[in-house]
């Protein structure tokens, strides 16, 4: 009879854990952030004169960069975004962290630069992203939306 009360608590929590894994509850805070612009920059066929360079509509709100660098990423990232009465530069410089394991030496690497850009009205905006001669390093570079 014990048996059976300690069975149907585990099992009733194994089925939670299922549901939320199937439907992501957990993950609902990174779900509600959007994703405005996304570009992966590994070729150089993707520059033009040593620059990448789109276009993209933007809503008001608050907005903040997520890069995926490597160590072979461009020291510096510097960015531009215009737009009729708005201009925002940044130059992103790369950090590496060292870490030691028991079996070897690696390294994280993160941009470092202003975190938050803040859009006060919609307009169609353009992005200038300048790897400073660096155009074989590559990088993926996200614009991404806060949760209101």
């Amino acid at each position: 009879m014990n048996k059976k009360i300690m069975i149907i608590p585990i099992i009733a929590i194994m089925g939670f854990i299922a549901i939320d894994w199937i439907t992501g509850f957990s993950d609902q805070k990174e779900k509600n952030n959007d994703i405005v612009f996304h570009i992966t920059l590994a070729n150089p066929e993707l520059y033009t004169n040593g620059v990448y360079t789109d276009a993209f509509s933007i809503e008001p709100g608050t907005y903040f960069f997520r890069f995926v660098p490597n160590g072979s990423s461009p020291e510096i990232l510097s960015i531009k975004l215009t737009s009729q009465n708005y201009e925002f530069l940044e130059n992103y410089t790369l950090i590496g962290t060292p870490h030691e394991s028991e079996t070897a030496k690696y390294f994280t690497w993160k941009y470092q630069g202003k975190g938050e850009i803040i859009i006060e009205s919609s307009k169609q905006i353009s992005i200038n992203i300048n790897p400073n001669g660096n155009v074989n390093g590559s990088v993926s570079v996200d614009l991404i939306k806060k949760e209101a």
